[in-house]
Parts: structure tokens; C-alpha cells; sequence
């Protein structure tokens, strides 16, 4: 079970990061990946660690956000500098299989203020 923490309130141009724990251990997990959804839009992946271990990001976010694991403690984060108004969502972490079968965990509210 993952489950997404760290959200906020926090105006434009501020930081946040986003942590994401794993009921188990997280060395197992290959792929994972943040998403978010705003009021009206579809869910769409923020980013993503692949099986191979790169580490993707959407266009909108790249150079803003750094995802990153640290297994020791069976987590994974979303530094997410650089807000903007439109980066307001809920986010979540999930695994591309259980995204793919529209299973979600708790998500947490991040809203940026202009």
C-alpha cells in the first residue's frame, strides 16, 4: 500500500516535497509514479521512475520537480520547487499496474496561490 503525505498550501514560487510510503519494502518496487488531479481534469502522471531507472517527467514540470527514493526508508519524494497556481491537485504515488486498473491510494492536497 503506498500512501501519498506532505501536501500544503504555499503560494507561487514556493517549495514542497511530497513523500510517498510503502507499507513494504520499496527496493522491490521498480516502477513507480507520481500523479495528480486537478478539480475538473483527468489524472495525469507527474513522474516516474521506470524499470530500467530513469526517472521521467512531464514538460510542465521538468526542471521544477525532482522525484528521488530512498529504499532504506521505503520512500519515495517529490521535490516540487518553483509552484504555480497550476500545479494545484491532488497528487498521488501509485504503481503503473494498479494506475492501470484505476486503484488509488490516499492522495494529498497541494494548493499553490498566485
Amino acid at each position: 500500500q503506498l500512501q501519498a503525505s506532505g501536501g500544503g498550501s504555499v503560494q507561487a514560487g514556493g517549495s514542497l516535497r511530497l513523500s510517498c510510503a510503502a507499507s513494504g519494502s520499496t527496493a522491490s518496487i521498480k516502477a513507480i509514479g507520481w500523479y495528480r488531479q486537478a478539480p475538473g481534469k483527468q489524472r495525469e502522471l507527474v513522474a516516474a521512475i521506470t524499470s530500467d531507472g530513469s526517472i521521467n517527467y512531464v514538460a510542465s514540470v521538468k526542471g521544477r520537480f525532482t522525484m528521488s527514493r530512498d529504499n532504506a526508508k521505503n520512500t519515495v519524494f517529490l521535490q516540487m520547487n518553483s509552484l504555480k497556481p497550476e500545479d494545484t491537485a491532488v497528487y498521488y504515488c501509485n504503481l503503473p499496474i494498479l494506475a492501470g486498473v484505476n486503484y488509488w491510494g490516499q492522495g494529498t492536497q497541494v494548493t499553490v496561490s498566485s
